[in-house]
C-alpha cells in the first residue's frame, strides 16, 4: 500500500475485486440472516467502500451489488472515493434511502501514524455529508495503529444496540 494522501489515486480494481469478494461469501448466507461487515485498517476500507456499494446498488465498475448490509464497522481506516460519493448517493432515491438506513461504527486511534486520525475523521464527514444518517464516529487519546479492550467493547456495545441483542451483558 503506498502512503494515503487526500488527492491520491483510490485503486478502483482492487476495491471492486475485494467488495466483490466479500459479496460472493455472504450471498450463501440464509436471506433471514442480519449482514453485517468490518474491518481494521485496509479492511475497515474495504468494508466503507462496500457500504457505498450497497448504498448505490452497485460496485465502482458498475457490477451489482445484491447484499443487504444491515451494519459496517471501521476500524483504524478510511474511506476511499469519498470526493465523489455524495453525487453517487445523490443521483438516486434508492441510494439516499440506503445511506440513510445503514448504522456505521468508525474508531480511530488520535496517535495513529499508519492511517492518520484525520482519515479516519474525514471519513466519518463524508459519510454524513453524502447522507449516511447513522454515523458513529469514536476517538481514542494515545491509540496508535492498534486495538484496545476499551475500543472492542464499545464495539461489542454498539453491535448489541444495532442487533438489538438484549439480555447479554454489557461490557464497560
Amino acid at each position: 500500500m503506498g502512503e494515503l494522501s487526500e488527492d491520491g489515486p483510490d485503486d478502483w480494481e482492487g476495491l471492486d475485486a475485494s467488495a466483490a469478494h466479500i459479496a460472493n461469501l455472504l450471498s450463501t448466507e440464509p436471506p433471514d440472516v442480519k449482514v453485517g461487515i468490518g474491518g481494521f485498517s485496509m479492511g475497515a476500507a474495504t468494508a466503507l467502500y462496500s457500504a457505498t456499494c450497497f448504498a448505490t446498488g452497485r460496485c465502482g465498475n458498475g457490477i451489482p451489488y445484491h447484499i443487504n448490509l444491515r451494519a459496517v464497522i471501521g476500524l483504524s481506516g478510511w474511506l476511499p472515493g469519498s470526493r465523489s460519493l455524495r453525487n453517487k448517493i445523490e443521483a438516486s432515491n434508492e441510494a439516499r434511502r440506503r445511506a440513510a438506513s445503514l448504522p456505521i461504527l468508525l474508531s480511530h486511534g488520535i496517535s495513529d501514524d499508519v492511517v492518520l486520525y484525520k482519515y479516519g475523521e474525514k471519513s466519518a464527514q463524508s459519510l454524513s455529508s453524502a447522507g449516511f444518517q447513522y454515523i458513529t464516529f469514536k476517538s481514542y487519546d494515545g491509540l496508535g495503529h492498534y486495538t484496545v479492550p476499551r475500543e472492542m467493547g464499545e464495539v461489542s456495545n454498539w453491535q448489541r444496540k444495532v442487533w438489538g441483542l438484549r439480555g447479554l451483558e454489557e461490557s464497560s
